[in-house]
């Protein structure tokens, strides 16, 4: 995932508009823009004041390896079901699937510690239709 994608998903997700971001982090409304538009070469004072403005942490890291992927049951899930695919279209509405995506496998994973095994299908296909009716008018 890009920077700017993830500025702009983590501004979002919070309500907040890019000018309110600017005023907590000390920076300019363009220069934010121009981040959450891919453009810019911000430095890491600015990606921390950024970070701090949004409720998050700056995290660098410089290596030579990527690290290990954690197993994802939710990934893994969500991967083969088009209906979930369809379901985060109609819950994404002003954010970006793939923030949604993301917070829908993170709650598939979680499920596992509340119902004490992995989920399976029919799990995903029970919270699918939470969330469907949900987003019923």
């Amino acid at each position: 995932m890009e920077l700017g994608e993830v500025l702009r998903d983590r501004r979002k997700a919070a309500g907040r508009t890019i000018a309110s971001v600017a005023i907590d982090a000390g920076l300019s409304v363009p220069y934010i823009a121009n981040l959450e538009n891919g453009r810019g070469n911000p430095t890491l004072s600015a990606l921390d004041r950024l970070a701090t403005a949004l409720g998050a942490r700056l995290a660098v890291r410089i290596g030579d390896e990527e690290p290990e992927p954690s197993a994802s049951v939710g990934a893994e899930l969500l991967a083969g079901s088009d209906r979930a695919d369809r379901i985060i279209a109609g819950l994404a509405q002003g954010r970006s699937r793939a923030a949604t995506r993301r917070r829908l496998v993170e709650a598939v994973d979680a499920l596992a510690l509340v119902i004490g095994r992995p989920p399976n299908a029919a799990d995903l296909n029970r919270l699918l239709d939470l969330l469907q009716l949900a987003e019923v008018p």
